[in-house]
C-alpha cells in the first residue's frame, strides 16, 4: 500500500450496544474521541476524515430468533456499518470503527470486504465469539459476529431475521485469533473441526508475542500480501489495563504486547482496517478505571497509525559539534 494509504484515516463512530445485554458500551466512542483522539492522530502525520457518529435505530418487538437476542436491531446497525465503512475504503483510508459491542465486527468486515474480498483478519479478543445461533447460551450477539461471517459455518447458521442482507465473506483461513481464554465448549468444537489459527494467552506466554506476530503474518501472507483488518475488544488486554469493559477476564495481554501487535501491524503498510470495542465507561468503578482503559485504547490506536516508542526520528536531529575554544 502506499503512504497515503497507511496514513490517511477514516473515523467512524458506532455507539451501538444491543449486541450484548449490559448498558454503556454505546458511550465507548464519546469517551474516546473526547480524549483527544482525532487531535493526537493528526500531530503524528495523519491525514484524518471524522465520518461523524452513525445513528441507529431502535427496532420495536424485536424478539429473539433461535439464540440470537435483538437480531433486527443487530442486523440493521451492522449493514448501516458495512455501507459505511465500504465508503470509506472507497475512498482510499483505512477505517477507523470505534464501537460499540463487537457484534459491529459484522459489519466492518463484510464492508471492508466488499472492497477488498482477499483481505485477511487478525481478531484480538479474549473470547472466540464464534458461537452460533444454535449453540449461544446467552443469546448475546457480540459472542457470535465470526460465526455470520464464516463461509464453513453457513450451512450451520439458521435463518436470523434482520441479517437477509449478509453473505458471509470470510474462509476459516482468513482469521487468526490472539488473545484467547474463555471459550465456550461449542466455540473450541468449531475452531478445532474448521482448523481456525488461534494463539491462546497460554502460547503467547510460551512463545512471545514477537514469535507470534511473526507467525500471523507469515500465516495470513503465505500465498500473497494482502489487506489485513485488525478487530479488537478491548477485553483482550488484562483487566488492570482496560478494567471499563463489559467481559474482562484475568490474565490477559501487556500494554506492550498490544502496542507491540499495533507497531507490527502498521509496519506492513497493509493494515486496511481497524475495530475498537466494548469500552464501557459504566463499567469501570472509578473515573480512573475509565481513564486508564480510554488511554490504554488510544496508546494502542495510535500505535495502528505509526507511532513509534522511539518518540522522534534520528533523522530529525544532529548531534552538536563542539566549539573549538580560543
Amino acid at each position: 500500500m502506499s503512504d497515503k494509504l497507511k496514513t490517511s484515516v477514516g473515523i467512524v463512530w458506532a455507539p451501538f450496544s444491543k449486541g450484548q445485554a449490559r448498558k454503556g458500551v454505546e458511550e465507548g466512542p464519546a469517551v474516546v474521541k473526547e480524549a483527544g483522539l482525532i487531535d493526537k492522530l493528526t500531530a503524528q502525520g495523519c491525514d484524518v476524515k471524522d465520518y461523524g457518529a452513525l445513528q441507529f435505530d431502535d427496532v420495536p418487538d424485536d424478539t429473539p430468533c433461535y439464540n440470537a437476542k435483538h437480531p433486527r436491531c443487530v442486523g440493521r446497525a451492522t449493514e448501516k456499518l458495512a455501507s459505511t465503512v465500504a465508503d470509506v475504503k472507497k475512498s482510499g483510508r483505512t477505517s477507523l470503527v470505534v464501537g460499540g459491542d463487537h457484534s459491529l465486527a459484522i459489519g466492518t468486515i463484510s464492508g471492508h470486504a466488499k472492497v477488498h474480498p482477499d483481505l485477511g483478519v487478525i481478531w484480538f479478543d479474549a473470547h472466540a465469539d464464534i458461537n452460533t445461533p444454535l449453540t449461544s447460551v446467552t443469546g448475546n450477539i457480540h459472542g457470535q459476529p465470526v460465526s455470520f461471517l464464516l463461509k464453513e459455518l453457513k450451512d450451520k447458521m439458521p435463518d436470523v431475521a434482520g441479517f437477509s442482507w449478509l453473505t458471509p465473506c470470510l474462509s476459516a483461513k482468513d482469521i487468526v485469533y490472539i488473545g484467547l481464554r474463555d471459550v465456550d465448549s461449542a466455540e473450541h468444537c468449531i475452531l478445532k473441526t474448521l482448523g481456525i489459527k488461534y494463539y491462546s494467552m497460554t502460547e503467547i506466554d510460551h512463545l512471545g508475542i514477537g514469535k507470534v506476530m511473526e507467525e500471523t503474518l507469515h500465516y495470513l501472507m503465505a500465498k500473497k500480501k494482502r489487506p489485513i483488518h485488525l478487530s479488537l475488544d478491548v477485553d483482550g488486554l488484562d483487566p488492570s489495563l482496560a478494567p471499563a469493559t463489559g467481559t474482562a477476564v484475568d490474565g490477559g495481554l501487556t500494554l506492550r504486547e498490544g502496542i507491540y501487535t499495533a507497531e507490527q501491524l502498521y509496519r506492513t503498510g497493509l493494515l486496511s482496517a481497524v475495530d475498537i470495542m466494548e469500552i464501557n465507561p459504566l463499567r469501570g468503578k472509578t473515573t480512573e478505571e475509565v481513564n486508564t482503559t480510554v488511554n490504554t485504547t488510544v496508546s494502542i490506536i495510535l500505535s495502528c497509525f505509526g507511532k513509534a516508542r522511539e518518540g522522534f526520528h534520528s533523522s530529525s536531529y544532529q548531534i552538536p559539534k563542539p566549539q573549538n575554544s580560543t
